[in-house]
Formats: structure tokens, C-alpha cells, sequence
């Protein structure tokens, strides 16, 4: 069955294999939008005879600024079948981040979502090269619609589509991806049609018989969503794209998908506002919910027959509302992006949506190891798929080769060499053991840990995660380069932090004044003294400062598949870290 898809673009005839009348569907201004596998796949032939008429052939650069939606996946296959190079844009980047993009892949195309990207973008194209031609797929006065090349493909049925597919080899680029991480300048990732193509064959294990609806609402212009949407179409799996985070219960329930793809962090806001329900039951009701999540927190795939009796009845009395509540239909969930918490994973399993961690970058298409069915380890990353090669570094780094690894960073070599070693071998830069001789258990980012003054090394995301398993915890950094102990920056969660306080007579006016209020600090001090349990004392958060207000992409604070940019929090909130440790200057750090 994969042996005839070589290239990303033969996904298309083979989808027409197993015809769909709704093939890939977008809900845009709350409406849904669906095209038939039919009409998606003459959608991308006119379009790509479009582009051809524009001067695009192979090698060419298309770029696409869009949220999720149908018309993304029709550009990018449009692009990858005539040999072009798609280059996806986050709808968040910054203005230097856009033009040093255009720039360096020399972008002469541009696709927008609608009229806010275009004004975001036209500037920066301006300034780059004013020859930069845009068109949007919303209809505004302020540039071409996309229609325009559909159309003017559509006349142009001389030309000849299979002459420019047969030139497109599996080794050549399919699109170049600029990461945006932590620090630094956005180094662009190429990546090859065999990266994908070997990358989402080979994680089709996640994918178990019964997965025929899936809800798509991570970012398409990162590579772990986009080659979620490959295996999807692989898989014959129907795709609906969510049409924003503050719609997505109503188009869970509306699509009530099979499976979607998520990142930790949303997962653990689900669970946050089940168990904020949980604790306003009473009595009886009160007591069978906390007795089904403690069951919960003890499950393995492997348990007995008593066990499994016993969450058959939490199955039908809770659980089955929490199913319920994501559509009712769910058969697998897919977890990347960050690490996820083995307690909520457990959960997940135990109410019955199954949640399948796994890990990857970008260099690496992006997997190098999944959890899967017959192949599953709680608080590991998984098992390495097939082709992928993984060792772990004598300083504790993990390394990977195979078919899932970059053809490099573009305009790079310099980089590219610093990244992959002479035997192939792509320095990840996380910190990682394998379990058991199978599964890969990540403990941190290498340039994250970081050394107290004492000269103990401390792996804050670690830390982190623990301390995010409180519900009072929406986001957390743990910091202490060269201090006498860890502290940490804390963002409340403040709906559980508002309900808490009415019930303590406690009166919320405001974030910035609650997080003064000596009550609230107290709690907050009895959390992290909870989750210190069981961490060596040096590596233990002695004192913290609560922040008012979350973090976020379009604030600077996180990057967009919601990682922390350290530096960028540290640099923000100085005062209160220096605060924090000039408060402490009387305390004896641990021995």
C-alpha cells in the first residue's frame, strides 16, 4: 500500500482510490466548507497550472500565511507537485521574522488568509522585494483572490501536470520550515518528500482500525501537525479543521471526531475544567467522581480482572460524560510538542481516549519515537519507529539517524554540520534514557538545565511538569543559573485560583491584586512545598513570585507550538527574579 506513494503529492491519487464526499473541511467564518476528494485534487491541478502560468516551476518558493483550513493543504500540494518549495508562515510571526523569511528562501509567491494577514505581510513583502505577488483566499479589495490562478489554470489545460510530477524525485525539498525557537535568528529546516513520506508510513502505527473523522486545530505551519494531516489522508481518515480555539467544543461536538492531535497544555485545560466540575458536585455524585479519578491515576494496560471491573463501573457512571464531552467518539488521541504528564495520561487511558505521546523536532519530520497500541510506556516518549535509528550521547544528549533527518538547515552548511555529525548522526540537543532497552524517556532540554551556584545541576522541565499538576498551576518556569536554589515565575490559574477564593470569603477584584493577597501566597506556597516531594533538595523551588497575566504567543513569551522562551520571560520579569533572590539573601542553600 506505501509503496506507491514515493513522493508527499501521490496522497492525492491515492485518495482517489477510496473517493470521499467530504475529503478535507474547513469551518471559515462559522460556516463549514467541504470539498470531495474530486474536486480537492482538480483544485490543486488548476492551481498548480496557475502557479505554472506565474513563472513557478520546480525549485520556485510558495509561501502560505493561513490558520487552518482547506485552501492551506491545496497550496501546499499545489506547490510540492511542480517541484516548488512550500514554506509555511506562523499567523503570529513577528515583522523581522516575515521579512528575514522572504528573504532568505526568496519567496515570489504568497498566499493569506484573509485581510488581516495581507496587512501584516505586505509591508514586509515590500520591503523585501515589491515584486512579491500575494493573493488571499478571502475576497478583499486590497489584492487578487486566489481564484484568480484557479481560474486562469483551469484555461490553461495545455499544459501538461505529469511532465512536471515525473521530475519531482523523493530526495528533492518539499518545503522549507523556519524555526522559530527560543532564541536567535529562524534557521530554515529543509525538509525532502522522502522525510515526510517515510516519516508518516512509518507512524501510521498510531493510527489503529475505526479512525475515520479526525478534528484538526494545531498549527498546520508546524511540521508535527502537518504530518498528522499526511497520515490522516494516508490513513483515509476524513479531516475537519476546527475554526479557531474558542469554537472548538462546538466543532468537537459538531464533527464528534475519531481522533485528533493536541499538545499537552490543552489537554491539561480539559482535565482542569472536569475536575472544577467534579468539586461543585455533592454527596453521593461527589464521591463516585473522585473515587473513578483515583482509579484512574492507578491504570495500566496491563491490569487485572478486578481492576477492570471496577472501571467498567467509573466508565459508565463518569468517564463516559468526560467521552461525551470530546464528541463521544474518540478512538486516539496524539500527543507532541511538550512533555505530557504520565498521571494525565493514565486518566486519559482509564476514561477510555487513549493518548499516544511522541517525539520528534523538526529537523526530524518530525518523529523519531511514538507510544502506540501493543507499544505503550507512561512517562516515555515511546518506541523508535522503524527506519530510525536512536542512541543516547555519554553526556546524556539523544541522537538520531535515518530517514526521518533534514537534508539540512538552508543557506546553513555551517549549522547543518554543528547539527548532524560525519556518521549521519542529529545532535537533538534533549536529554533522554531509554527504557528497557525500547522507550525513550525525555528528562530535558541540554541548553535548558542549568547549574546553582552550589554546582548542582537542575532539569526544569522536570520540575514543571510536576508542579503543573495542580489545578492553581496554569504555566510555570523554574530558573536559577548560578543562584544559590531554583525558584520559580508562576502564572495562576485564575479561574480555579477566583473559585477558590469566593469559597475562602476571599474578594477578587483583580489579577494584580490577588496574587498580593497573603492567603493566596500561602497556598500557593503549600502547592510547591506538595510537589517538592520527592526532588532533591538542591533542585527543590525555595521561593516564587506569582505573574498576573498568561503568557502567550502573540506576547513573546511562548513560541508557537507553546514552548517556554526562557529568555525572553527572564528578560520581562528581571526585577521580580532579582526581587526574588535579594528577599532570600539570608538563606542557606541546601547541601
Amino acid at each position: 500500500m506505501a509503496a506507491e506513494i514515493k513522493r508527499v503529492f501521490d496522497l492525492l491519487k491515492y485518495s482517489l482510490k477510496n473517493p470521499k464526499q467530504e475529503f478535507i473541511s474547513g469551518k471559515v467564518n462559522g460556516k463549514w466548507i467541504n470539498y470531495s476528494t474530486v474536486d480537492f485534487c482538480n483544485a490543486v491541478d488548476s492551481l498548480s497550472r496557475g502557479l505554472i502560468r506565474q513563472g513557478i516551476g520546480k525549485g520556485g518558493r510558495v509561501a502560505v500565511m493561513s490558520h487552518n483550513r482547506p485552501e492551506w493543504n491545496i497550496a501546499d500540494f499545489a506547490a510540492n507537485q511542480i517541484g516548488a518549495y512550500q514554506i509555511p508562515l506562523y499567523p503570529t510571526l513577528a515583522e523581522h521574522d516575515i521579512q528575514f523569511i522572504l528573504k532568505d528562501a526568496e519567496v515570489t509567491i504568497i498566499f493569506v488568509a484573509d485581510e488581516e494577514l495581507y496587512k501584516k505581510v505586505k509591508p514586509c513583502a515590500d520591503a523585501i522585494n515589491p515584486a512579491i505577488k500575494i493573493y488571499s483566499f478571502n475576497e478583499i479589495t486590497a489584492t487578487e483572490n486566489w481564484d484568480t490562478l484557479i481560474e486562469l489554470g483551469k484555461a490553461s489545460t495545455d499544459i501538461d501536470l505529469e511532465e512536471y510530477r515525473s521530475k519531482v524525485a523523493p530526495e528533492d525539498v518539499l518545503t522549507l520550515i523556519y524555526t522559530s525557537g527560543t532564541t536567535g535568528t529562524p534557521k530554515g529546516v529543509m525538509l525532502t518528500h522522502n522525510n515526510l513520506v517515510a516519516n508518516f508510513v512509518n507512524s501510521a502505527v498510531v493510527m489503529p482500525e475505526g479512525v475515520k473523522k479526525s478534528l484538526s486545530f494545531l498549527p498546520l505551519s508546524h511540521i508535527f501537525e502537518r504530518m498528522i494531516i499526511y497520515l490522516y489522508l494516508f490513513n483515509y481518515t476524513g479531516i475537519y479543521y476546527a475554526e479557531s480555539m474558542e469554537t472548538i467544543v462546538a466543532d468537537i461536538q459538531h464533527v464528534k471526531p475519531n481522533a485528533f492531535s493536541t499538545v499537552p497544555r490543552l489537554l491539561e485545560k480539559v482535565y482542569d475544567k472536569i475536575m472544577e466540575k467534579g468539586k461543585a458536585l455533592t454527596g453521593v455524585k461527589k464521591g463516585i467522581f473522585f473515587w473513578s479519578v483515583a482509579l484512574a491515576e492507578k491504570y495500566t494496560t496491563n491490569a487485572g480482572a478486578w481492576y477492570n471491573f471496577k472501571l467498567g463501573i467509573a466508565r459508565k457512571l463518569v468517564f463516559k460524560k468526560w467521552k461525551e464531552a470530546l464528541g463521544g467518539e474518540i478512538v486516539v488521541i496524539v500527543s507532541g510538542g511538550a512533555a505530557l504528564n504520565p498521571r494525565l495520561a493514565r486518566i486519559f487511558w482509564a476514561a477510555g481516549m487513549p493518548v499516544f505521546e511522541g517525539y520528534g523536532l523538526t529537523e526530524t519530520s518530525p518523529v523519531i519515537t511514538v507510544n502506540h497500541f501493543g507499544g505503550t510506556m507512561f512517562g516515555t516518549v515511546g518506541e523508535v519507529i522503524k527506519g530510525v535509528e536512536v542512541k543516547i550521547a555519554p553526556d546524556g544528549e539523544v541522537l538520531t539517524r535515518g530517514h526521518q533527518v533534514m537534508k539540512g538547515y538552508y543557506n546553513r552548511p555551517d549549522l547543518t554540520q554543528e547539527a548532524v555529525d560525519q556518521e549521519g548522526w542529529f545532535h537533538t540537543g534533549d536529554i533522554g534514557e531509554l527504557v528497557d532497552g525500547r522507550f525513550l524517556r525525555i528528562t530535558d532540554r541540554k541548553k535548558e538545565m542549568f547549574k546553582t551556584a552550589g554546582g548542582k545541576y537542575v532539569a526544569p522541565q522536570m520540575l514543571e511538569n510536576k508542579y503543573k499538576e495542580s489545578i492553581f498551576i496554569e504555566q510555570i518556569m523554574v530558573l536559577g543559573e548560578n543562584r544559590k536554589f531554583p525558584s520559580a515565575l508562576i502564572v495562576p490559574n485564575f479561574e480555579t485560583l477566583k473559585t477558590w477564593a469566593g469559597r475562602k470569603g476571599i474578594i477578587f477584584n483583580s489579577n494584580e491584586e490577588i496574587i498580593k493577597n497573603e492567603q493566596v501566597l500561602s497556598k500557593y506556597n503549600e502547592v510547591i512545598e506538595a510537589a517538592n516531594v520527592g526532588f532533591g533538595k538542591w533542585e527543590q523551588v525555595k521561593r516564587f513570585a506569582l505573574l498576573p497575566k498568561e503568557w502567550s504567543i502573540d506576547g513573546g513569551e511562548l513560541t508557537p507550538k507553546l514552548s517556554l522562551k526562557r529568555k525572553v520571560i527572564t528578560e520581562k520579569n528581571n526585577e521580580v527574579i532579582e526581587k526574588i533572590y535579594k528577599d532570600a539573601e539570608n538563606y542557606k542553600a541546601p547541601q
